[in-house]
Parts: structure tokens; C-alpha cells; sequence
């Protein structure tokens, strides 16, 4: 339950906001006691009143879906516009250059009545700080936005909201520079970053903006996420609290690169638009890439070779991609964006979150944690990994993803008892009253997919969880291991292997969908598809009797050999279940859960970067060589009954870009002649175990009592 607004608002306290949005949105009255309302948007529509009789009213012409969520948004921006006031500011950085910055502050007859219904305090309010390259619209002072917040609570709770467009973005002065590299030591007003712009956007809010507490916190998502991270690094002493949501770490592991491997459509249509060089101060994006077709598998296999995208569409005029494929390996050039290795004196509190399934920032979430607990341990530092898409903590019930599904409303629960209580303690809001008898957060707050329950820990990973391994071994004729098993125990065969031809011109697809790009959903998604291709290899397990739970990083060490001097390797970790497993209600049509083979983990290693990312070095044609591909981590229960299955493949298109397995010095100049098929081998015998390495924790029953270390967090309001 939340907490119940002021009667003098103009939300009941009985009803959400978007039930109550539709409500006044439409025109209707609101009958609750002592409940005020702005005057309504337009609309087209006649209104439908709840309250009303109906006997007493005349038929009414129902809003259509888009209609409906023009007139909620509309409601939105008119119950913001009666609560806070705004004020566009610029504000100067040390070195000359301005920001532009919306400031947005409860009104002065709100905070009086929030302080009458709910007690004192609200006079003097902390500041959020949000900060992004992605434009803070709507632009002008009469002009105000559907949300405020990092969500619908704290809208309601009351802060001084401050967001900001980045360096060089949109109504900001400066020159914009992709991850901006961090500065340690800064010599004259002219060494610049991230960390010193959030710096003196601080000090000015500080001194500039009324009815503050002398406390500011900071968050954002993806991108905002980045600046957030790196805005905590040498901390101003009033930013005392700091959530990066999915952010980026290092673009050599997130979003469009992975181990090396390209990740081609993400940063092809995120650059296309983003890329586009500024002229001058803006408040429009450039318009988006046409395509042409739906179709991303076939655009992109029609593409050919990287270079073609400058020679077909971009000309050479989006600078970060001619930065891009002029930098095929981890050079100094993405070192200097490894923001890891500075995350040294960080504000005092930091709640970083991640999903499991987020398809673009996994590696960020866990990579900054880690680094926080190593570099600066007497921080307050708490992860949180959910079973989530890119953002899904903010948005929806976060109750399923694609065909998976997770028992609860997730995002639902993570909103109010751990990103509401994580900013109101540390920012001490009013609100923080409602979190009065709770204790500290806990280190690693994390969901267990598979046994769908939220599990607490003092350290991630788990100090007290234990090796495992599972080893690639012979098929058993079972119509799953077609290749392979996998069993506890190493091989003793004198030579085994198996092989597949992986040929660049018909790659295996990274989904069965039809999109333009990276699609939120194939995280999640059933790999059967996968599986009955010849140019995949399957290993299974048998049915397992006790449950199974992986908690932390999954390792696949691999010795393989390819015909030609260069390959990738995509490894999968896949929960096969029983083929009498009940469907659930969010399976799309046609997809069933009796045999699935859903995704738990997947990551690739470009092989060149086997031994050294800055390095790259062929293979020797057919010579068994070593590798490993770190998956990232997990915590997931494989139940009694289910199989665990390893997929191993050389393409996942067009996921990430072809490799043309001839070798190419610079494989983003690679033409077309220069992609060849190749016999690729997997090995498995004493000489050459390849082995799937992981760690176990006991796994509780699934009907234990909530205790210590298992079960969501429930302390806070209602």
C-alpha cells in the first residue's frame, strides 16, 4: 500500500493515478471528502463518471486504447502543473560553459498541506538530480511533463526535482564526448568531466534553489545511469545518495560490444539518430533511420560487411561510428571509457540496479557494485538484480518477460520497499517516517529466477555458495543430446569432439521474431529453434532429481579449434523443462511451456580476444586451443525434473555482426571475399575438458518461512 495523499490534493486517497487521472481527465466529479480538482483537459470523448447512476445518465461513447492514454497523460501534466513549480536555469560550469537544467519545486501551498496531513517537514525538501544526453522535454516554463521522478510514489511524496541535458546535448553549451573519460587529476578549470559538471551542478542548486535541505540525490537509467555512476565519483559532500540503474561501465562489455563481439543493430540504429552531429542548440532530435522493412535479419544481411554502412547510409558523417570501427580492439580509446577503475571516494550511499534480463546493461550493474566494494568498502553499497528488462524496475508490474514469467509484480514491489525507502532514509524526507523500524538494506538484494523469490545477501556474490561443474561429454541417443551431455564427471575419452560448419552467409538467428534491432524479450527466450539447427551444438543433462541453484559467475572453459584463423563463440546456459510442464497465462500464442528451453544466461567471446582484448591473435588453423567465455553471473534454480542444456554456436544474427573467419587485421574493414565458412570443433576428452564452471547455494524449500536471507523485503508503508 502507499501512502495516502492530503485531502487537500487532488488525487483520493482511495484511488492511483491513473485511475483518478481517467476520472478527472474525463471531466467527471470527484465525490471523495475534501478532494479539490484543476480544471480538466479537453477532450473529445463524453466522460464516463463511476459515480455516477447510470440510470440517470445517457449512454456514453467509450474512449478508444490511444484516446484514453492521450487524456490520462494529459491529466498527468495538469496534476503536475497545479503541484510544482518550474524554473529553466543555466547553469555555469567551471570551465565557462552553461547547462541547461529544468527545476521543478513543490509549491509552497502543497508542501503546507502535506505537512497538515501527513507532519511536518516538507518545508524543506531534498533535491533529486537526474542528468542525460537524452533531451529533458518539454522545453519552456509554461510547459510541463507526465512524470516527475523516478516513479508515481515519489512524484507524490514531494522532492525538488532538478534534470539536466548533458554536455554538448540539445540546450546545453559544450562539446559532447561519448563516456566521457574520467580525469583523476584535474590540473586547471579545463580538465573536465562528468564528475567535476555534477560537481558544480550541485554547488549551484545548492545555492540558487530555495526550501532545500541541504541534501541531493541522484539516479537515471542506461545512459543517465553512466552519469550517475560517474557523477558519485569525488562526490560533492551534499550528494549522499546515488542509484545507478543499468548503467554503463565499460563499452568493450555493454550494450554494443561483448568481449569483443559487435553488437551491429543496437549501435547502428541507436547511433543513426543519436550520432548526428549538433549545429547548434536544439530541443529536436534528428529524425530516426528508415530501414524500409521490418525485417532486421534481412536488412542486415543485406548490409554485407560493416564498412558498407558508411559506403550505403551514414557517409562518414556520424562521428562516433567512424570512432567505432576505427578502434577494433580495446586500445586506449576504450580504456579511457572503462569507468571502473575510478569508482574511488563515491557518495556515502549507493543502491546500483540491474535486471537479469537486460539485454543491453548487464555487465555495468554487477562490474560497479563489485568495484565499489573492493575500492571504497565503507560506502553504504547495495545491489539490486531483478528479472528484469532494460528499465523494467520502472515501468509495468515487472511480472513477466516474454514467455517467462515470475510469480509477483516485481517492479511493483521494488518500487516502494527498496528505490522509495533507499532515497527517503539517506535524503531524510519526510517520507523516511514510513521506514521508521526497518534496518539497512542489505548488500545484495536479488531475484532467484526459476524459484521466483527475491533472496537477501551480505556479499554478491554469495561468500558461502560452493564450486560446481558440469562437463561436456558423449550423446546418450536421447533426442535432446543429439551432441552431447553434460555430467559431473571429466572426461577420460583418448580423442572426442564434435563439429559444425558455421558458414557466415547463413547465420543462426538470434530470435524467431521480426524486428529492426535487439529485442527486449530474447533473454527469456525458448531456444528450441536454436537447438534444431546443424550449426548449433546442444549438451544436456539428465532430469535432475534435487533442485539445482547457480548463484553468481558461470564460466564456459572451451577448447576448440576452427579450420580457418578466427571465430566467435556463443555459449548458452538453457533450463529445459519437463515435457508435461504447465502452460501459464503470459505465453504468447501458439508457445508452450511442455519441453521449453528457456534462456538462463548467454554471452560470446570474440575468439582473436581469447587470451587479450587489446591483443587480437589468430588461431592456428585446426590446433585445439583454449579459451573461456565468462557468461556474467546468475541466480537461477534449476527445479527437480528439468535439464540443464548448453548450446554452442559461431553466429547469432544479427545480434552481433558476421565474423568473416578469415583473419582481417580490422575485421570492421572486412570485405566481402573475405567471409569463408569454417569447420569449427568443440572438444571433450582428458586432454582438452571443456567444462561449464559455476557456484551452488543450498536450495531452501520453496515453501519455506520468510527468515533471514530469503523471502522480499516488506518493511515500509501499509
Amino acid at each position: 500500500m502507499t501512502r495516502p495523499l492530503p485531502a487537500s490534493s487532488l488525487l483520493s486517497p482511495a484511488l492511483s493515478l491513473p485511475a483518478l487521472f481517467a476520472l478527472s481527465g474525463l471531466g467527471c466529479a470527484l465525490t471523495c471528502a475534501g478532494c479539490t480538482s484543476t480544471t480538466p483537459p479537453p477532450v473529445t470523448a463524453s466522460p464516463v463518471c463511476v459515480d455516477a447512476d447510470p440510470a440517470e445518465e445517457a449512454p456514453a461513447v467509450a474512449l478508444d486504447a490511444e484516446a484514453q492514454a492521450e487524456a490520462d497523460e494529459a491529466a498527468r501534466v495538469e496534476w503536475i502543473r497545479g503541484h510544482y513549480d518550474k524554473r529553466e536555469v543555466r547553469i555555469p560550469m567551471r570551465d565557462g560553459k552553461t547547462l541547461f537544467t529544468a527545476v521543478y519545486t513543490p509549491k509552497a501551498s502543497w508542501r503546507e498541506a502535506l505537512d497538515a496531513e501527513l507532519g511536518e517537514g516538507h518545508e524543506r525538501l531534498p533535491i533529486l538530480l537526474f542528468r542525460t544526453p537524452y533531451r529533458v522535454a518539454p522545453y519552456g516554463e509554461d510547459e510541463f511533463p507526465a512524470k516527475l521522478g523516478p516513479h508515481e510514489q515519489m512524484l507524490r511524496d514531494g522532492y525538488i526535482f532538478a534534470y539536466q541535458d548533458v554536455r554538448g546535448r540539445f540546450m546545453s553549451e559544450g562539446e559532447f564526448v561519448n563516456m566521457t573519460p574520467h580525469v583523476d587529476d584535474k590540473k586547471s578549470d579545463a580538465d573536465i568531466d562528468e564528475s567535476s559538471d555534477t560537481f558544480d551542478t550541485v554547488e549551484w542548486l545548492l545555492a540558487n534553489v530555495e526550501g532545500h535541505n541541504g541534501r541531493v540525490g541522484q539516479w537515471g537509467i542506461s545512459y543517465p545511469g553512466f552519469y550517475s555512476a560517474a557523477g558519485m565519483v569525488e562526490a560533492h559532500p551534499a550528494l549522499v545518495a546515488v542509484s545507478p540503474q543499468a548503467p554503463i561501465a565499460d563499452w568493450w562489455y555493454d550494450d554494443f560490444h561483448h568481449n569483443g563481439a559487435f553488437f551491429l543493430p543496437h549501435l547502428f540504429n541507436f547511433i543513426a539518430s543519436f550520432g548526428v552531429v549538433r549545429e547548434e542548440l536544439t530541443t529536436e532530435w534528428p529524425p530516426r533511420f528508415q530501414h524500409g522493412t521490418p525485417d532486421g535479419y534481412q536488412f542486415f544481411l543485406d548490409l554485407g560487411p560493416v564498412a558498407n554502412a558508411n559506403a550505403r547510409h551514414f557517409h562518414g558523417s556520424i562521428p562516433f561510428w567512424n570512432e567505432v570501427v576505427a578502434h577494433p580492439n580495446y586500445d586506449d580509446f576504450w580504456q579511457a571509457r572503462n569507468l571502473i577503475p575510478h569508482l574511488r571516494e563515491v557518495a556515502p550511499a549507493v543502491l546500483t540496479v540491474g535486471g537479469w534480463y537486460d539485454a543491453e546493461d548487464l555487465y555495468g550493474p554487477l562490474a560497479i557494485h563489485a568495484a565499489i566494494e573492493r575500492q571504497d568498502p565503507d560506502s553504504r553499497n547495495t545491489l539490486v538484480m531483478g528479472p528484469w528488462r532494460h528499465g523494467g524496475w520502472a515501468r509495468g508490474d515487472g511480472d513477466h518477460l516474454g514467455d517467462a514469467h515470475f510469480g509477483s509484480p516485481t517492479s511493483l514491489h521494488y518500487r516502494p520497499f527498496v528505490e522509495r525507502r533507499f532515497f527517503a532514509v539517506e535524503l531524510e524526507h519526510p517520507s523516511a517516517r514510513d521506514y521508521a523500524e526497518c534496518g539497512a538494506l542489505p548488500t545484495a538484494y536479488v531475484f532467484e529466477t526459476g524459484a521466483m523469490r527475491w533472496r537477501q545477501f551480505d556479499t554478491w556474490p554469495p561468500k558461502d555458495a560452493s564450486a560446481g561443474a558440469l562437463y561436456l561429454g558423449a550423446g546418450t541417443g536421447d533426442r535432446l543430446t543429439p551432441h552431447g551431455s553434460l555430467v559431473a564427471k571429466a572426461p577420460t575419452e583418448r580423442k572426442a569432439f564434435e563439429s559444425f560448419t558455421s558458414d557466415p552467409a547463413y547465420p543462426v538467428p538470434f530470435t524467431t521474431d521480426v524486428d529492426k534491432g535487439m529485442t527486449r524479450e530474447y533473454m527469456t527466450d525458448d531456444q528450441r529453434f536454436a537447438s534444431r539447427r546443424p550449426d548449433v551444438l546442444t549438451y544436456v543433462s539428465d532430469p535432475l532429481d534435487a533442485p539445482l541453484t547457480l548463484a553468481g559467475p558461470v564460466d564456459a572453459q572451451l577448447w576448440v579449434s576452427t579450420s580457418q584463423r578466427d571465430a566467435d563463440w556463443v555459449v548458452k546456459l538453457i533450463d529445459v523443462y519437463p515435457g508435461d510442464a504447465e502452460d501459464h497465462e503470459h505465453l504468447a500464442r501458439g508457445q508452450h511451456m511442455g519441453g521449453a528451453q528457456m534462456m538462463v544466461r548467454s554471452e560470446v567471446l570474440r575468439g582473436r580476444f581469447r587470451d587479450d582484448p587489446s591483443q587480437p591473435k589468430p588461431f592456428v588453423p585446426n590446433k585445439a586451443t583454449e579459451l573461456t567465455v565468462h557468461l556474467q553471473d546468475v541466480l537461477h534454480t534449476f527445479a527437480p525434473g528439468h535439464r540443464v542444456m548448453i548450446q554452442i554456436q559461431s553466429t547469432w544474427f544479427p545480434l552481433m555482426d558476421r565474423n568473416p573467419q578469415s583473419w582481417v587485421e580490422n575485421i570492421y574493414e572486412a570485405e566481402a571475399e573475405d567471409f569463408v565458412t569454417a569447420e569449427h570443433r568443440v572438444y571433450r576428452d582428458a586432454k582438452h575438458p571443456s567444462v561449464i564452471r559455476f557456484s551452488t547455494l543450498p536450495t531452501p524449500a520453496l515453501d519455506v518461512e520468510l527468515g533471514e536471507g530469503i523471502g522480499a523485503l516488506r518493511c515500509g508503508p501499509g
